[in-house]
C-alpha cells in the first residue's frame, strides 16, 4: 500500500534529478572560460542587494553587517548564485527565526562576502571537506544534493578566490568567499579581517 510521503517522494524524484544534472553541469562548466561574464561592481551596491535576495528566502532576521566600499571585477549574478546558496543553507541548517548575517569586507585588496549564522557550526574536522561534491554532513535530512557548497566553491576558484568556513564568536559558522584581485576599495573598510 502506497502512504502519502512515498507518493510525495516519487513525485518529487524527477524534480531531484532534473536538479542535480543542472548542478553537475554548472559544475562541469565552471572552468570553461565563459563561465563568467565579469564587470565592475559597486560592493555597498552588491552587498545589500545580496541582503535583499536573501530576505527572500524565509522570515528569519536578516541583516548586514559591515559593509565595504568600492568596486570590484566580478561576475555578479554567479556571486550572488553562490551568497544565495549560503544564505539558503544558513536557513536550512539553523532553528526558524534564527539570524543570520551578510557582510562585505576588504582583506587587502580582495573582497570578503560572508554569510554568518547562529547554527551548530562545523566541526573542525569536517571544515575543508564540507565544499567536496555529495558531502553532506546532515545525513537526516533528504532535500539536497550534496552539490551546493562545491558550487560555491567553485565560482569562488573561477574568480580566482576561494571559499571557506570558520566558527563565528559566540557560536554558529562564517561561510566566506574571498574575490582577489580587480578590487578597490575606497578607504572606509567597514570590517578589516584576519
Amino acid at each position: 500500500m502506497l502512504t502519502t510521503v512515498t507518493l510525495t517522494r516519487a513525485a518529487s524524484a524527477p524534480a531531484r534529478m532534473t536538479r542535480l544534472v543542472e548542478e553537475l553541469l554548472l559544475l562541469g562548466s565552471s572552468g570553461q572560460p565563459d563561465f563568467l561574464h565579469t564587470e565592475p561592481a559597486d560592493v555597498a551596491d552588491l552587498t545589500f542587494s545580496l541582503l535583499a535576495k536573501a530576505e527572500t528566502l524565509d522570515d528569519r532576521p536578516w541583516s548586514a553587517g559591515a559593509v565595504a566600499r568600492g568596486r570590484c571585477e566580478l561576475d555578479r549574478q554567479r556571486i550572488t548564485q553562490a551568497i544565495v546558496q549560503l544564505a539558503a543553507n544558513a536557513a536550512r541548517h539553523t532553528p526558524p527565526g534564527t539570524p543570520v548575517e551578510l557582510s562585505s569586507a576588504w582583506d587587502g585588496d580582495a573582497l570578503v562576502l560572508s554569510v554568518a549564522d547562529r547554527g551548530p557550526g562545523i566541526p573542525a574536522g569536517d571544515r575543508a571537506r564540507v565544499f567536496d561534491r555529495f558531502t553532506r554532513l546532515d545525513t537526516r535530512r533528504s532535500d539536497g544534493t550534496g552539490l551546493g557548497l562545491s558550487i560555491v566553491a567553485a565560482i569562488a576558484a573561477a574568480h580566482g578566490g576561494r571559499a571557506d568556513v570558520r566558527d563565528r564568536p559566540g557560536g554558529g559558522a562564517v561561510f566566506r568567499l574571498r574575490i582577489p584581485g580587480q578590487c578597490h576599495g575606497d578607504g572606509h573598510h567597514g570590517q578589516e579581517l584576519r
